[in-house]
């Protein structure tokens, strides 16, 4: 039995994405690729900037989204992150609801930015922790961002992978698909294909999905948890048993 949580597994191989770059921009209500981006930075003895929407110590915009908007028209930031509550084989994503717009049967928050940030930061990880072919779907009933563009769009910006609770895929831009690239224990090619509703390419081997280092797990469960739960309590004492100095006063 493996001395780690799956969350760490996700969040130490996340943080391997981010190496080398200058500056990673993390949006709410994202634990997992907000924990990666500051292991990142740990990592980096400091080299990468780190800009975490809702924290008081790791955000550095006074206005809000349109500073981190302003960054990205700028070439500013590296990486981000999305998701939606459909993801299809092309990295469309869809933010708004199920079902023929307008008359969708569900309704979700909308796009505020996704769009606009996903043409501009080259690095975009899309991040979802339901594997299934509810989320993985073949195609978005409503595109908030798309994943391609045609040949004479200028864009910058795109996706690069996928970390779902089940594998990582990264995505081919020129063939415009995903590629499965590693499976975290327990799951095979054929249990992916089962759960994902679009099609995506399979090399003849697929590694597993790397542990996380002692030494990471160091940092996450010490000094990464505790910049953590500054932001997302909940989630540094659900996994890490931190709680926040706020709550400890």
């Amino acid at each position: 039995m493996p001395a780690f949580r799956p969350e760490e597994r996700l969040i130490a191989v996340i943080a391997g994405m981010l190496d080398g770059l200058g500056h990673v921009a993390v949006g709410a209500s994202s634990p997992i690729p907000g924990a990666a981006a500051l292991l990142a930075r740990r990592r980096s003895r400091g080299a990468l900037q780190v800009s975490l929407l809702g924290s008081r110590r790791n955000n550095p915009f006074t206005d809000g989204g349109r500073e981190l908007f302003d960054c990205a028209a700028q070439g500013r930031i590296d990486a981000f992150f999305l998701g939606g509550a459909q993801i299809d084989g092309q990295a469309n994503i869809n933010l708004v609801g199920i079902g023929h717009y307008p008359e969708s049967k569900a309704r979700f928050p909308g796009s505020f930015g996704s769009s606009y940030l996903y043409f501009l930061i080259p690095r975009v990880i899309l991040f979802s922790q339901e594997h299934s072919r509810r989320v993985l779907v073949p195609r978005v009933d409503f595109v908030s961002a798309p994943g391609i563009s045609a040949d004479n769009v200028y864009r910058p910006g795109g996706p690069f992978a996928l970390v779902t609770n089940r594998c990582i895929f990264t995505f081919d831009k020129r063939a415009r698909r995903f590629r499965l690239a590693s499976l975290h224990p327990g799951e095979r090619v054929e249990s992916i294909a089962e759960h994902t509703g679009f099609e995506f390419e399979r090399p003849a081997e697929v590694p597993e999905t790397p542990a996380p280092t002692d030494g990471e797990l160091a940092l996450m469960r010490g000094a990464v948890g505790e910049e953590v739960a500054e932001v997302y309590p909940a989630f540094a004492e659900r996994i890490w048993n931190i709680r926040s100095a706020a709550a400890e006063t």
